[in-house]
């Protein structure tokens, strides 16, 4: 058994820290944070260096990476930016473009792909609505089939990139499901809905609020109301009543990249803890690091964050796998689950056990630590699925779905 990255994975981790640092290094990630607006300027230059849809298969239009690949640039995009505002960003544009790329029309997925490798795309993944984001198969936005296109009503709420997509981006939409059908999972379909193009928004009856949330601040969250869209038939991903199925894929895959991204905003975490511990010196003289009380839980944390990791980089190896055929849908989606509790879980206890290191001063916005805890808090209380419905999926799959059953 191998744990080493190949030469390229390990190149490529290395230049995409390299690339970070120059950036948003220096605590610029820190004051994108505090303006509460990604720099389009950062956005261009991570998608000239190759940092968006990098496992979309070359026959797909895309550059061809693995998901390890994936995994490996958001960890060191999350230890870049700890607030996880720029890896937010990076994971929806390689989660839900492959998605594209894998169920949609190859003439709007070749559009949204091109403009992504220039840096001037956003797309994303809008499912959750007022009545709540979990119960995919309770979606109420409906989409009435007319002449050559759907006309959808409903409400979408939580949806990130809402900024990015329609003020920022050249190109910008999310893969929106809605039902076609009668109740339950079958009666959904996912759709490419791209409102805006060439630089200009052309929805109408499309209508969106941006909200203002606690933390990972950079990457905005909004929601969308639609009065009549019209979205084009041809912009249905893998058939008219198959969305969840499509859907599921997408946030099966999406959950590699947010345990990740949490891996390494933890670390950044962990490393400073450990630099103050060394440095902060109390009762004579002693470095804080000679008492128990706060080197024991900088070693459990450092523990549990590489347990986390392994299982991040097993699942990511795992989802290449799957695609290659050597590997099941339950395999995937079981680990993919596991790694989003272990991750989001370990990185706000590594963040809580940073600040505890850090004592009072952590309070101070100035110690920027509590960036990194409200971001990996947007995951602990349910973006990409709550950790409950990730339990549900690992013991459903672990024991078997006749014996674990809801509703």
């Amino acid at each position: 058994m191998d744990f080493s990255f190949s030469s390229e994975e390990a190149l490529f981790k290395e230049s995409v820290s390299r690339l970070m640092e120059r950036l948003v290094g220096g605590g610029r990630w820190a004051e994108i944070d505090e303006s509460g607006v990604i720099p389009w300027d950062v956005v261009r230059e991570m998608g000239r260096q190759g940092l968006f849809a990098i496992p979309v298969p070359e026959d797909l239009g895309g550059p061809g990476g693995s998901w390890l690949m994936a995994a490996l640039a958001l960890e060191e995009i999350g230890r870049s930016d700890p607030s996880m505002g720029l890896a937010v960003f990076t994971l929806l544009n390689n989660a839900w473009p492959f998605i594209l790329a894998r169920h949609g029309d190859s003439e709007v997925s070749g559009e949204v792909l091109e403009a992504l490798s220039r840096g001037e795309a956003f797309y994303g993944i809008a499912s959750t609505e007022p009545s709540g984001g979990s119960d995919v198969a309770g979606i109420k936005t409906r989409a009435e089939a007319g002449d050559g296109y759907y006309k959808v009503v409903g409400e979408k709420i939580l949806i990130s990139g809402v900024r990015e997509a329609l003020e920022q981006a050249e190109i910008g939409g999310w893969t929106l499901l809605a039902r076609t059908g009668s109740g339950g999972h079958r009666g959904l379909t996912a759709f490419a809905f791209i409102p805006k193009r060439n630089g200009r928004v052309e929805a109408e009856g499309l209508e969106y609020e941006i909200l203002d949330t606690i933390g990972r601040k950079a990457i905005s969250t909004g929601i969308l109301r639609l009065e009549g869209v019209e979205i084009p038939k041809k912009n249905v991903l893998g058939g008219e009543g198959r969305g969840f199925y499509v859907a599921m894929e997408g946030f099966t895959l999406a959950r590699i990249l947010v345990a990740a991204a949490n891996v390494g905003a933890a670390s950044w975490a962990l490393e400073k803890a450990v630099e103050w511990a060394r440095e902060r010196r109390l009762f004579g003289g002693r470095p804080i690091a000679s008492f128990q009380g706060v080197s024991f839980p900088l070693a459990e944390a450092y523990v549990e964050l590489e347990a986390a990791r392994t299982l991040v980089y097993r699942t990511a190896w795992t989802a290449d796998r799957f695609y290659r055929g050597e590997a099941s849908r339950e395999q995937l989606n079981m680990l993919s689950a596991a790694s989003k509790i272990k991750a989001v879980e370990t990185a706000f206890k590594v963040f809580e056990t940073a600040m505890k290191t850090l004592g009072g001063i952590s309070f101070v916005k100035e110690t920027n630590i509590y960036r990194g805890l409200l971001g990996s808090l947007s995951y602990l209380v349910g973006a990409e699925g709550a950790q409950n419905i990730m339990r549900y999926i690992v013991a459903r799959d672990l024991i078997g779905r006749d014996y674990v059953k809801h509703g």
